[in-house]
């Protein structure tokens, strides 16, 4: 962090962005004085030094293990009963669950509990992974060192997530140093591998960190998500045939092979985002976008490209049925692919390669959306907005495979994740961090409750 520029604390104020799609049930009233001195706790400080010593760490695929003992040192600092293990990704592989953009090997799985454990356990998961930084030139703020610069934080995983998780840490601290004792169990997880497909999370769950309900830390924009459409990775081949550049007529350009195809899948692409039913997703633009990524052709300047080869993601509702979704696609290609006598007798060939994130959904009354949704109203005295996230996220995890009611809640827009100076206000880190404390308060209870 900048020297001479101190972070301010949450003030509570609703961030701007966003809309509301719908209220959750949840108690709104005045806070209790366990809760207020929880939320008083928060050290706003502490929280700001452990992300800028996260931020410091290039925890991209494969290299986040230096992340996750600083992590690690933070739980056992705070006094949280911490789990720390070799993920086994030979086993992992194996389940059917599994699923990965990039050859994993390594990998620590980390979780610290606090509370008696007699009654209901939380999880606030947030993941330690980032994506590269890309070209630093294009960057105005080193990526990997914290800088804040007009309230706001920069550097690479400040929204996504480390920022967050931060947030969650610095909950579970205020607890400690509010001298809180939760009946239930809050378990703060900090995973690997989102990015990349959810390998960290599914470790999580098969080491058996499981609980009654979970928020998972995405920046949401301080929006209660209880839904998360899908996205299923794929790779398209339209073959062509090779011929000297001279004598392009002699082969067969799959480029232009490629363009009644690209145009039918963005028919497809329509036809699948034209009158959403879904509440949560009503008045989204594409929810379930289809975007070809990467194209790669050729191997020479001066050749006609033997093939074509696109990759890319596909957005799918919640309780959509996969395999039906799946066909959709192969089938508005095989239908591009008719109407042309070259790739009639050579048929394109679609793949489903790579990540495969199914989308998700928790129901609105479950006690985390109340719980969450109460903490809310009681910090900020506003109604907080509910709505569904068209991206992928590990909540399909704990969901569909560890049974976990989930939704997702943070601050910070998605629209900074991924992209060159990456960031975030640092007083809506320090609000995360009182929403979690109280929440925990409500969902796990005290012997003052």
């Amino acid at each position: 962090m900048d020297a001479g520029e101190e972070a301010m604390p949450g003030d509570g104020k609703e961030t701007d962005a966003g809309r509301s799609r719908g209220n959750v049930p949840g108690d709104g009233g005045a806070l209790s004085s366990e809760e207020r001195r929880a939320a008083e706790a928060v050290n706003a400080e502490r929280l700001f030094a452990l992300l800028a010593d996260l931020i410091a760490i290039e925890s991209v695929a494969n290299r986040e293990t230096p992340a996750q003992e600083r992590v690690a040192a933070e739980m056992r600092t705070i006094g949280l009963e911490t789990d720390v293990w070799e993920i086994d990704f030979e086993r992992l592989r194996r389940h059917p669950a599994y699923t990965a953009d990039v050859d994993r090997h390594e990998g620590l799985g980390v979780a610290g509990t606090m509370g008696r454990g007699e009654g209901r356990t939380l999880i606030l998961n947030g993941h330690i992974d980032v994506v590269p930084a890309g070209e630093v030139g294009r960057w105005r703020h080193p990526p990997f060192e914290l800088t804040q610069r007009g309230g706001r934080l920069f550097g690479r995983g400040v929204v996504d997530m480390k920022g967050q998780l931060c947030s969650a840490l610095a909950a579970a601290r205020a607890l400690r140093d509010a001298g809180i004792e939760l009946d239930g169990a809050l378990q703060t997880q900090s995973v690997i591998g989102e990015e990349d497909g959810g390998a960290g999370m599914l470790a999580t769950i098969e080491r058996g960190h499981t609980g009654d309900g979970a928020i998972v830390v995405e920046p949401t924009e301080f929006v209660i998500a209880p839904a998360q459409a899908g996205a299923l990775s794929f790779r398209l081949t339209v073959p062509g045939l090779a011929a000297h550049g001279a004598l392009r007529e002699e082969g067969v350009d799959p480029v232009e092979k490629f363009i009644p195809i690209f145009r039918r899948l963005r028919a497809l692409e329509a036809d699948r985002n034209r009158d959403v039913a879904d509440p949560l997703f009503q008045g989204e633009a594409l929810p379930y976008a289809l975007t070809m990524g990467r194209l790669r052709a050729g191997i020479w300047p001066s050749t006609v490209a033997e093939s074509l080869v696109v990759e890319g993601r596909y957005g799918v509702a919640p309780g959509e049925d996969l395999a039906g979704a799946r066909r959709a696609l192969e089938d508005a290609v095989a239908e591009a692919a008719s109407g042309d006598v070259w790739l009639r007798d050579h048929p394109p060939a679609v793949e489903w390669a790579g990540a495969q994130f199914a989308a998700a959904r928790t129901d609105a009354s479950d006690p985390v959306v109340g719980a969450l949704a109460g903490a809310v109203r009681s910090l900020g005295g506003t109604e907080p907005r509910v709505g569904g996230v068209r991206y992928g996220a590990d909540m399909r995890l704990l969901v569909n495979h560890g049974h976990v009611p989930t939704v997702l809640f943070g601050p910070g827009d998605v629209r900074e994740a991924h992209r060159p100076d990456e960031s975030i206000r640092a007083e809506d880190l320090v609000e995360l961090a009182h929403i979690l404390a109280v929440t925990a308060i409500r969902y796990c209870g005290t012997g003052a409750g």
